[in-house]
């Protein structure tokens, strides 16, 4: 049976949104009939279901619910190819980067039929021990918004991602934007447009 087969027979979907805050991708899939919480260790900036929580505290069951889908959104700090550098000259981040692959690699492995794991791009140290090359990169360009963030996919059971609006501007603005102590939460977001193709294409 296909993708999209098997998804109109379930009509609606049981969907987990881990390691989410906004609510972002969570709400998108609410608009368009289904079933769906965001789980983080923060609590959800807008109202909606949200666990508080260890994510595996969902995936394991807990509630009684088995969920159809899950799209996470593992940290990326120890992960990124931008930052390997510092594995080698902080003390402390080599163990960070292998507890970190290793949450990645348990969420892609969870007992889910239809999975998706968001992060930019990796470094060579991450993808040996989550032992799987990403399925597809994607743009916010490719959805509605004029700036580039590449962000990787890894993706089971699910097809890739189609484009929805391919629009001008190819401007990093979110990497440029100013430092401060809440930077590090809007580079985490999810475009509003991805949020809304995921729930369209793959609910």
């Amino acid at each position: 049976m296909t993708f999209n087969k098997e998804c109109n027979q379930l009509q609606s979907m049981r969907v987990l949104v881990a390691c989410e805050f906004s609510g972002t991708v969570r709400d998108a899939f609410i608009a368009r009939g289904h079933e769906a919480m965001s789980c983080d260790l923060l609590p959800s900036e807008t109202p909606g279901p949200h666990y508080q929580g260890d994510i595996f505290d969902i995936v394991n069951g807990i509630g009684g619910k088995q969920r159809d889908l899950m799209i996470a959104h593992p940290p990326c700090t120890y992960l990124c190819n931008s930052g390997v550098r510092w594995l080698h000259e902080r003390e402390g981040r080599w163990a960070e980067m292998i507890a970190g692959a290793v949450f990645f690699r348990n969420l892609l492995t969870a007992p889910i039929p239809y999975i998706a794991i968001e992060n930019p791009i990796m470094h060579g140290y991450g993808q040996q021990i989550i032992g799987i090359p990403p399925t597809q990169s994607i743009q916010p360009w490719q959805f509605g918004h004029g700036e580039t963030k590449r962000t990787c996919l890894w993706l089971k059971n699910l097809p890739p991602l189609t484009p929805t609006n391919i629009v001008a501007g190819r401007t990093p603005k979110i990497h440029h934007a100013s430092p401060g102590p809440n930077r590090w939460r809007e580079r985490s977001r999810t475009y509003q447009g991805i949020a809304e193709a995921m729930a369209m294409q793959w609910g």
